[in-house]
C-alpha cells in the first residue's frame, strides 16, 4: 500500500507540473552544408521524430543558400533559369513541404531561414547573381565588389535587390502553410565597407542635395543612413509578412550588438526596440564559457533589455569537426536561466545527434525534459499536433472484402482489395478536437501493382470532394494530401477510400488518415488545452516496462527501475556505445513487482551508455549519459 500511495503523489505531481503548460523557446537551425537531413524524405520523417521527442517545438529550415532557393522557386526560375539550388538531394522534389507535413504532424513551428540574404555568393565574384544583375553588387570605395569573410554582397540599399529578397520570403509564404520566416547575420545586411555602386550613390546623392558620400566607410553619419535604409526595408518586409497573417512570426538571428552594427550595419537594437520582429536570436558564437558570458551580457544590455519578451540565444553547438561538449553547453543553458534568457536556438541539428545523440539526449534528460509552449503564443497553442488515425482502429470501418498484406504502413500493416465485382470501401470517422478547416493527409504505400485510379472522397460539413490518387507512383510515399475540409469538433466522416474506379487485375489499398489544422484558413482558432502525455509514462504495465534510469546524464551513480506482472528470470545487462558488454547488473528469476538496482560508472569515461532488459519475449533497450 506504501508504494502505491507514493506512486500515486508522484503522478498527481507529474500532471500538476504538466497542466502549468510550461512556455519556453527550443529551436534548432536545419541546414543543407554539412548535414544530409534534408536531403530525403525519410531522413526528415526521423529528423522531425527525433526532435519532437528531445523538446524542440521550432526548427529554422534553410530556404535560401549560395545565391539559390532550396525550395522549387518560380521566381528564381524566371531570373536566372534555375528552380531550385543544384545539390544533390533537392531536384525534383520539395523538401519544404515535405518538413511542413512532418513538423506540424508533431506540433513543431516552421519558420523558414533565408541564409544567404543580401549576400550573392561565396568567394565567386558575385556568382550567377551579379553576373545577370551587375549592378545589383555593392561597391567599396575603390569601385570593387565588397568581398568579407569571403561572402561576396549585394547592395541591400538598392530597390531591386530589396524587391528581389522581397519577393522570395512572400513566394515562401504565399505557397507554403509555414510558421514566419526568418532573416539573420546577412538579411538586412551590408558590410560597413559597401554602399559606393552607382544606384546606392545616387540614391543618397538625391536625399543630400547632391553630395556624394563620405569615403570614410566608417564616417558616423554616413552610417546611419546606411543602417537607416536597412532598418527601412525591414520594416517593409514586417509590414509585407504581417499583411499575409499577424500570426506569422518575423524573426531575426543577428550578430550581437553594437559589434554587427559597426561591421554589417545591423541595428538590431533598434529592431527590438521598436517591435520590428516578433523574435530576435543574436548569434552569441563563442567556444568557452567565459567568451560566451561576455559576449550574453553585453547582449542582455544592449538587446534583451528594450524587449526581454522577444529575446533569445543563439548557441553554437557544431561547426565543422568542433562539437561543443555536453557540460559546456548545460553551462551556457543555465547562464541564459540564471539571467532570465527564456531559451535558445542551437546551431545546429547535426551536432544534437553527434556521438549517438549525446546532445538531444541531455537537453531531454536536463533542461528540456517537461513539454514546452512556445513563448510568443500567449499561452496559445498555434501548431497543435495532428489527430491520426490508423485503418485498424476503432472509427475505421470496412465496407466488402479487405485482407491484412504485410506491407510496412504508417504502423504496421496494411490492407487491400481487388475485388471489382462487389462495392467494397472503407470510411474513417474521426474525432475533431476542434472545429476548424483542416488538410487531410492518407498515408500512401506505393507499389507496381497498386491502382491507379484510387478513388478518394473528403467529407466537410457541408460538402464532399473527390480526387483519383495513383496509388502505384512510387515517388508519392508517406504522407499525401488529398484535400481540405472544414469540420466542426466531434466524431466526424473524414475521408473513404473506394473501388469505383479500381482497373481489373489491380489492388486498392488503404491505411492511416491524418487530419492538421490549416493555419492559412483558420488563423483565428484559438487552441488553449495541451495533451497531458506525461501521465501515461508512469502507468502501471500489463507486462514488463524499463524505466529511464534517474539521474540522466548521472555522475557517477544512477538507479535503473522495472516492472513486471508476472515472475520470470529477469536479466539486466550494460552496454557501451560500440555494444561491448560493460556488466550484468541483474540475472535472476523475480516474481511480479516493482525493481531497481543502482549503477556505479566510477571506472568509466564520460559518453552514452545502454541499458537492456530481457525476459523470454521482451527485451527493451534505453539509453543514458555519463557527464563528468
Amino acid at each position: 500500500m506504501k508504494r502505491f500511495v507514493l506512486l500515486f503523489v508522484f503522478l498527481v505531481s507529474i500532471t500538476e507540473i504538466s497542466s502549468q503548460q510550461n512556455t519556453e523557446f527550443r529551436a534548432t537551425w536545419l541546414t543543407n552544408v554539412d548535414s544530409f537531413v534534408l536531403t530525403s524524405d525519410n531522413s526528415i520523417v526521423e529528423a522531425v521524430n527525433y526532435l519532437s521527442s528531445i523538446g524542440i517545438n521550432v526548427i529554422f529550415p534553410v530556404v535560401y543558400n549560395k545565391g539559390y532557393t532550396v525550395y522549387p522557386s518560380a521566381i528564381m526560375d524566371s531570373l536566372f533559369g534555375v528552380k531550385v539550388i543544384p545539390e544533390t538531394g533537392f531536384q525534383n522534389r520539395d523538401f519544404l513541404d515535405r518538413l511542413l507535413i512532418e513538423a506540424h504532424r508533431v506540433g513543431i513551428e516552421v519558420i523558414p531561414w533565408f541564409e544567404f540574404g543580401f549576400s550573392s555568393s561565396f568567394s565567386l565574384n558575385g556568382g550567377h547573381i551579379v553576373a545577370a544583375f551587375p549592378h545589383w553588387a555593392t561597391k567599396n570605395n575603390q569601385g570593387n565588389l565588397v568581398v568579407k569573410n569571403g561572402f561576396d554582397w549585394l547592395s541591400g540599399i538598392n530597390p531591386e535587390v530589396q524587391d528581389y529578397m522581397l519577393s522570395l520570403v512572400m513566394e515562401v509564404i504565399d505557397n507554403y502553410d509555414v510558421d514566419g520566416v526568418q532573416g539573420d547575420d546577412r538579411l538586412p545586411a551590408m558590410p560597413v565597407e559597401g554602399g559606393y555602386d552607382s544606384v546606392t550613390v545616387e540614391i543618397y546623392k538625391s536625399e543630400h542635395g547632391g553630395n556624394t558620400p563620405p569615403l570614410n566607410a566608417g564616417d558616423t553619419n554616413w552610417k546611419r543612413w546606411r543602417a537607416d535604409k536597412l532598418n527601412e526595408f525591414n520594416i517593409r518586409m514586417r509590414d509585407s509578412v504581417k499583411s499575409r497573417g499577424e500570426n506569422l512570426i518575423l524573426s531575426s538571428s543577428p550578430t550581437p550588438y553594437p559589434w554587427g552594427y559597426n561591421e554589417y550595419l545591423q541595428d538590431s537594437r533598434n529592431w527590438a526596440q521598436n517591435g520590428i520582429v516578433d523574435n530576435i536570436i543574436p548569434q552569441l558564437y563563442r567556444y568557452d564559457l567565459s567568451s560566451y558570458q561576455l559576449t550574453l551580457n553585453e547582449s542582455l544590455t544592449q538587446i534583451r533589455s528594450v524587449n526581454p519578451d522577444i529575446y533569445f540565444a543563439g548557441v553554437l553547438t557544431k561547426a565543422g569537426t568542433y562539437v561543443i561538449s555536453p557540460s559546456l553547453l548545460l553551462s551556457k543553458l543555465q547562464l541564459n536561466r540564471n539571467n532570465n534568457v527564456n531559451g535558445e536556438c542551437t546551431f545546429f541539428y547535426e551536432a544534437l545527434r553527434a556521438n549517438s545523440s549525446l546532445l538531444g539526449d541531455t537537453l531531454k534528460a536536463t533542461y528540456y525534459s517537461q513539454p514546452a509552449l512556445v513563448p510568443y503564443r500567449n499561452g496559445n497553442i498555434w501548431r497543435p499536433k495532428a489527430t491520426i488515425q490508423n485503418e485498424d482502429e476503432a472509427g475505421s470501418v470496412t465496407t466488402g472484402n479487405w485482407s491484412v498484406y504485410p506491407q510496412s504502413g504508417y504502423q504496421g500493416s496494411i490492407i487491400r482489395t481487388n475485388e471489382t465485382a462487389s462495392y467494397t470501401a472503407i470510411e474513417y470517422f474521426v474525432d475533431v478536437p476542434f472545429s476548424a478547416h483542416f488538410d487531410v493527409y492518407a498515408f500512401i504505400t506505393p507499389n507496381t501493382p497498386w491502382t491507379q485510379q484510387a478513388n478518394y472522397v473528403v467529407y466537410s460539413d457541408t460538402d464532399s470532394i473527390n480526387q483519383s490518387i495513383n496509388q502505384s507512383d512510387l515517388s508519392k510515399r508517406g504522407w499525401q494530401k488529398i484535400g481540405t475540409a472544414y469540420l466542426s469538433q466531434g466524431n466526424r466522416r473524414v475521408m473513404k477510400i473506394d473501388n469505383t474506379q479500381l482497373e481489373s487485375g489491380k489492388w486498392l489499398v488503404a491505411d492511416a488518415v491524418m487530419i492538421m489544422i490549416n493555419r492559412k484558413l483558420s488563423p483565428d482558432v484559438i487552441i488553449t488545452s495541451v495533451e497531458n502525455e506525461m501521465e501515461n509514462e508512469f502507468t502501471v504495465p500489463d507486462n514488463f516496462s524499463l524505466s529511464q534510469n534517474y539521474p540522466n546524464p548521472f555522475n557517477p551513480t544512477t538507479v535503473i527501475s522495472w516492472q513486471s506482472a508476472v515472475g520470470s528470470r529477469q536479466i539486466l545487462k550494460v552496454f557501451d556505445v560500440l555494444g561491448k558488454e560493460i556488466t550484468t547488473l541483474v540475472d535472476e528469476f523475480k516474481p511480479a513487482g516493482r525493481y531497481e538496482v543502482e549503477f556505479n560508472a566510477s571506472s568509466l569515461s564520460s559518453g552514452v551508455y545502454f541499458y537492456q532488459l530481457n525476459s523470454g519475449s521482451f527485451v527493451q533497450t534505453k539509453k543514458m549519459i555519463l557527464l563528468r
